[in-house]
């Protein structure tokens, strides 16, 4: 889809107040914190919005037959049991100053156990615990060496690209936390309040609102205000001040990264590459605000418009009104983290421990885009055609079941419930007594949703139920199930077409890259001394872990 943005020309009621070529003073309107900005944190927090980031997308398929050789260290032979150190009871190994604990390996394992999307093989098995845990050990390795600068010659850290995101997240965290330090116990809502405002929901066009909703409107309100007047008095204690000399510059600058670029573009908006190669060094640094702690640069003010997608931004940055608009945006996180530093969250034990872990995952991905850059289409035709040969059934159309379930807590009630179907209980009747999802209706099922479950799926007939067998309920792990087969529907196999070419290519690919990170995981763990304690994975069962 191709966004373009247009500049929008302003009329003005005055027109001696011209004061650039495209940039013109619009009739104004007074000036407020936009609330927008507050409600997004607050319902950040309110919705507990410190939700860890999500993990590092896994690589490679565990082959079923990887090798599970026993770890050698520089101070622990091949064959003798390395033992676990009684001071760290949850961790199940460790490299270098990264340890793994037990319960990161079995979030990890269950991660494993999810297929993924179009990626089902009908020989799946659960993954192995050690196995895995040695990937995890080389990605600890791999993060080592990206912050050394050993494949690199420079440390990652010091790329410019990944310093910008990992203050972005700094800033984020910092910010969200000085929120809730700020807003908690300020913010309560009476039955009355919430009365008046259900009372006056009914007076419009709308449903009455429930409770509840009339609550969270009215906690939001509560917020916005209390937070507004908290930033106002921020900018006040730090002199926040902005240098209006310079706005004409930032509107002229705007306009001639949009409407000439000096390379072609194939959309309609700036593009951040822009910034970063068509700014001199003194353009980027015009300041546009000053504080006690620091400056808001032009390169800070087009951040904040690369936080806005394309269409979304605002049309009227050639005007003072629009320029300063974007300003007031861009100025809130650095004020509102220069406070965060005043009360020392930035040195807050968690908050740094979250900053390390964001560096870590930004390493790790970006070694593992370094080491598959170069694997690249196109591939030749012949090739492609010979791969879906051998694959035909990945690019056929799936094997579908119409399914209805009774989801249990345990085996021990999944055995009860089947043995009253077998004695000739009415299924939706023991569905009512069992299930944990007793509303729930019937679906399909499909290999890639069911992964290494769907085989014995497949097995049953329609009308048979299956079971007591195990499957993902939700994102609660593995649990028992009884399964009524309704419907069952066979895959069917396709030709080869040209149309089909994309994606068979894009398989190989990942294949490819698959398979060169996995060669590096292997070299990276010949160049590291690290520790498995056997003894504390021995009895992981990823289709039993709690």
């Amino acid at each position: 889809m191709n966004y373009e943005l247009k500049i929008r020309r302003v009329d003005t009621m005055i027109p001696n107040r011209t004061v650039g070529a495209g940039l013109r003073a619009c009739p104004g309107q007074p000036h407020r914190i936009a609330p927008k900005f507050f409600l997004g944190l607050f319902i950040a927090l309110c919705l507990c919005c410190r939700a860890k980031e999500q993990q590092a997308e896994k690589e490679a398929e565990s082959s079923a037959t990887a090798e599970t050789k026993e770890v050698e260290t520089s101070t622990v032979s091949s064959v003798e049991p390395v033992k676990a150190p009684p001071g760290l009871p949850n961790v199940v190994a460790k490299i270098e100053d990264y340890v793994i604990t037990k319960e990161e390996l079995e979030t990890r394992l269950m991660m494993e156990l999810r297929p993924k999307p179009y990626e089902y093989r009908s020989d799946a098995e659960p993954p192995n615990a050690k196995t895995l845990l040695l990937e995890m050990i080389a990605e600890k390795a791999m993060i080592i060496e990206a912050r050394k600068g050993n494949h690199t010659g420079l440390p990652l850290l010091e790329d410019e690209a990944i310093q910008a995101s990992l203050k972005r997240f700094k800033e984020r965290r910092l910010v969200n936390s000085l929120v809730k330090i700020h807003l908690q116990d300020k913010i309560t809502v009476t039955d009355t309040e919430i009365d008046e405002k259900i009372k006056a929901s009914r007076g419009g066009s709308r449903t009455a609102l429930t409770r509840e909703r009339a609550k969270a409107m009215l906690t939001r309100a509560k917020a916005n205000r209390l937070f507004s007047q908290y930033y106002n008095d921020l900018c006040k204690k730090f002199h926040f001040e902005k240098v209006s000399d310079n706005f004409p510059k930032a509107g002229q600058i705007h306009e001639r990264l949009l409407l000439r670029p000096q390379k072609p573009r194939k959309f309609g908006f700036i593009r951040i590459s822009q910034v970063k190669d068509e700014l001199t060094p003194e353009e980027k640094n015009i300041v546009l605000a000053t504080y006690d702690y620091g400056k808001v640069t032009l390169k800070d003010w087009f951040d904040a418009l690369f936080e806005l997608s394309p269409p979304s931004r605002p049309k009227d940055l050639n005007t003072l009104i629009g320029v300063e608009r974007l300003l007031d945006q861009a100025s809130r996180t650095p004020i509102l983290v220069s406070e965060a530093k005043l009360l020392g969250l930035d040195k807050d034990e968690n908050f740094l421990k979250q900053v390390k872990e964001s560096e870590d995952r930004i390493l790790l991905n970006k070694t593992r885009s370094e080491k598959s850059k170069d694997i690249k289409g196109p591939i030749a035709e012949e090739q492609i055609v010979a791969y879906f040969n051998k694959n035909k059934e990945a690019f056929g159309t799936q094997k579908t079941l119409e399914i209805d379930q009774i989801w249990c807590q345990d085996l021990k009630t999944a055995r009860k419930a089947k043995a009253e179907l077998d004695n000739g209980r009415d299924f939706e009747s023991v569905k009512q007594t069992y299930s944990l999802e007793k509303k729930r209706d019937p679906s399909n099922a499909y290999p890639d949703s069911k992964g290494m479950f769907f085989k014995d799926l497949w097995k049953g007939e329609p009308n048979e139920i299956v079971g007591p067998v195990r499957g993902f309920f939700h994102s609660d792990g593995v649990k028992w199930r009884i399964v009524k087969i309704l419907e069952k529907t066979p895959g069917e196999a396709k030709e080869y077409s040209i149309n089909m070419k994309n994606n068979i290519e894009a398989k190989m690919l990942e294949k490819q890259r698959n398979e060169a990170l996995e060669k590096y995981r292997k070299e990276i763990l010949e160049k590291y001394s690290y520790e498995i304690y056997d003894e504390r994975i021995r009895d992981i069962d990823p289709l039993d872990i709690p």
